[in-house]
C-alpha cells in the first residue's frame, strides 16, 4: 500500500515556523549601525569627491572638432602666458576695411568696438582680434583664445 501524503524530510521543507523567524531576533545594534552609516558615509565622501573633481579640477579637452588644420588641434592648458609670450604677439592697427571684412567688429572680451587706428593684437592660432589691454590682461591667467579657446602656447618640442 503506497501513501500519498509526502514524506516527513519533504513536509519540513515546507513548513513555516512562525517562531523562527520573529521580528525580536533581527535587531541592529548601536555599533553595528555606526559602523554601517560611517562606511555609506566614506563611499558617498568619496564618490561625491570624485565627481567634483572630474567637473571642476581637471582641464576639459578644448579640441575644436571642425579645425581646418592639425595646428588647431591642440589641447588648452591652464594657466597663463609667461610677459615675454605676450609682448611677442602681433600688434596691428585697426583700419575701418579691414574690420567690416572680417566681422569683427567688436572685442568680446570687453564687448567695445575697435576705432580706426586702435592697436590690436591678433592671436596667431585662430587670426582672432581683440584690444591690447583686454588680451593681456586674459593671457596672464589663461592660455586660450577668449573666442574659440584654441591654445595660445606654443609648444617648446615642437
Amino acid at each position: 500500500m503506497t501513501s500519498s501524503s509526502p514524506s516527513p524530510q519533504a513536509s519540513m521543507l515546507l513548513y513555516w515556523h512562525e517562531n523562527q523567524y520573529d521580528d525580536r531576533n533581527f535587531q541592529i545594534h548601536g555599533r553595528t549601525l555606526f559602523f554601517a552609516l560611517a562606511l555609506f558615509s566614506v563611499v558617498l565622501f568619496f564618490a561625491l569627491l570624485t565627481l567634483y573633481i572630474h567637473r571642476n579640477c581637471l582641464p576639459r579637452d578644448s579640441i575644436n572638432l571642425h579645425a581646418s588644420s592639425p595646428d588647431r588641434l591642440t589641447r588648452c592648458r591652464s594657466g597663463g602666458l609667461d610677459p615675454a609670450e605676450i609682448r611677442s604677439l602681433p600688434v596691428v592697427l585697426c583700419r575701418r576695411e579691414r574690420a567690416e571684412e572680417e566681422e569683427e567688429k567688436e572685442c568680446c572680451i570687453c564687448l567695445g568696438g575697435f576705432e580706426e587706428g586702435e592697436k590690436m593684437k591678433v592671436l596667431p592660432p585662430c587670426s582672432h582680434c581683440y584690444h591690447c589691454e583686454c588680451v593681456d590682461r586674459w593671457l596672464k591667467t589663461e592660455s586660450s583664445c577668449p573666442l574659440c579657446r584654441v591654445s595660445i602656447r606654443v609648444d617648446s618640442s615642437s
